[in-house]
């Protein structure tokens, strides 16, 4: 039996008995220990991709506190997992006076994750976060419901969310989309879109984003999309007075900005 064993473990038509002591407590940990120290390498890369005021890995690793946020949730979430969730909450609140950033250890987060500045960040139990997302300061990822369950966002793959912005409810934010500063987002967002305003206007890229371009940080690329319908609805309104015969009226009313620039007179300042 002992030379047929070994005749198959030769072959490859049987898996050999793995030695799960020495498994268990030495390869396993260190492949573990393994797999960390790529994942954190990516956290840097992502880093100095993604921020152009990041000069070195040293100085990443030493003074983001978006990174150290980021690698404390992985332990806190690892806690929570293994039902130790007073030890993985206690976790998060310590990052949280550490960082200014509340991300709570239930939260399910994607690789190469990257929170900008970081103050005041807050993230929510149920809340799911893709590959290659961005966050700046201020940004919210909240709950809209007293249920138990899923009641907090979830963000695609590449999403962007500007300063302030407020991400609220059971959504799903699209891949590739980009959510302007201090937006209020409350209903599902398409992918390739771009939100403004309070609540969120959805504007659907002409030019989709896609995974092998470099990271939409444009903030300045906002459109007005209220604004824009206000101008164009006054617009029509003025061509049809001129066309109106005999139209003559001395009624005060706004009239068109110049290259987005209102007049003082029109709203008495």
């Amino acid at each position: 039996m002992a030379d047929q064993a070994a005749k198959n473990n030769f072959d490859g038509s049987t898996t050999p008995p793995r030695p799960q002591g020495i498994f268990n407590f030495i390869i396993a940990p260190f492949a573990a220990l393994i797999c960390e120290i790529a994942r954190a390498r990516a956290d840097i890369d992502s880093v100095l991709e993604r921020d152009p005021a990041a000069r070195s890995w040293l100085e990443v690793s030493l003074v983001y506190p978006g990174l150290h946020a980021i690698w404390g949730h992985r332990l806190s979430n690892w806690l929570w997992r293994h039902n130790h969730k007073f030890t993985g909450r206690w976790v998060s609140q310590v990052l949280r006076g550490l960082t200014g950033i509340e991300i709570h250890p239930g939260a399910t987060i994607g690789p190469r994750f990257f929170i900008d500045h970081g103050m005041g960040v807050v993230i929510g139990e149920t809340a799911e976060i893709g590959a290659d997302v961005t966050l700046y300061h201020g940004v919210t990822l909240g709950g809209t419901s007293l249920n138990k369950g899923k009641r907090h966002p979830t963000l695609g793959d590449r999403v962007v969310v500007g300063a302030g912005a407020k991400v609220l409810g059971a959504i799903t934010i699209g891949e590739d989309c980009r959510v302007g500063a201090n937006a209020v987002v409350v209903k599902p967002i398409p992918a390739n879109s771009v939100v403004v305003g309070v609540p969120g206007q959805v504007v659907v890229r002409s030019k989709p984003h896609k995974a092998s371009d470099a990271p939409d940080l444009n903030h300045s690329s906002l459109p007005d999309a209220v604004g824009m319908a206000l101008s164009t609805l006054m617009q029509r309104v003025e061509y049809l007075e001129q066309r109106f015969e005999g139209h003559e009226s001395d009624l005060p009313h706004p009239h068109l900005s110049e290259a987005g620039t209102w007049s003082g007179e029109d709203f008495m300042i």
